[in-house]
């Protein structure tokens, strides 16, 4: 842990304890030092976990961004220790820590875009098309994503229904059907899409039809 940032700032939450709660207001934010966090987000009156945060992932920073309420809550699944800001410490410590400040800048940009993201799949309403869009967001990732036919992906199926918001036996029947048809192969530790084409299409034909 950082030390002396940790003696000041620190806070510990328990199993399942509830860190905030979606639409609260808020004006902190927290950077893990131990532990995980759940991210999860009401969808269709439905709980949905939009993501698993650990060690180094900063959460609720869109409080000191945006002044806006929580747009999903933040649940601890084990032991957790983070440091925790809010908005006037937030000031100071841009200030007097700038190696600190400037890694935070780094992690707010990507967060903002991956929370997006992210969201973007949870709105999909049929499963086949969550999952499709999960390996297009991963294949985002990499340099010239748009030429990409045949990708691994280092994810389990476990990792692809934390992504989805769905369950994981439910997704696992997804990927069966497309290994059976030659779409994919998965493995305990990757999984690998033969043509990214294919579910680039299922995805764009199901947004349109929505748009439509």
């Amino acid at each position: 842990m950082m030390g002396g940032l940790y003696n000041k700032y620190g806070k510990t939450f328990k199993p399942n304890e509830i860190i905030f709660c979606e639409f609260e207001p808020g004006n902190d934010f927290y950077l893990i030092q131990q532990g995980k966090v759940k991210i999860a987000k009401i969808v269709k009156n439905k709980e949905k976990t939009m993501d698993i945060l650990g060690v180094g992932d900063i959460f609720g920073e869109m409080a000191i961004l945006e002044e806006a309420p929580r747009s999903a809550s933040a649940i601890a699944v084990d032991n957790v220790a983070v440091l925790h800001f809010n908005r006037d410490n937030f000031v100071s410590l841009m200030t007097s820590q700038p190696a600190l400040a400037y890694k935070l800048m780094v992690i707010f940009a990507r967060r903002i875009y991956d929370a997006k993201r992210r969201l973007m799949i949870l709105l999909l309403d049929d499963i086949q098309s969550k999952v499709s869009d999960v390996f297009l967001m991963l294949a985002e990732k990499e340099p010239n994503h748009k030429e990409i036919r045949n990708i691994d992906f280092p994810v389990t199926v476990d990792d692809v229904a934390n992504w989805c918001g769905e369950p994981i036996d439910a997704v696992q029947q997804v990927i069966n059907h497309w290994a059976k048809v030659g779409k994919l192969e998965y493995f305990n530790d990757r999984l690998v899409v033969h043509n990214l084409n294919d579910f680039r299409r299922i995805v764009q034909s199901k947004r349109k039809f929505d748009r439509d």
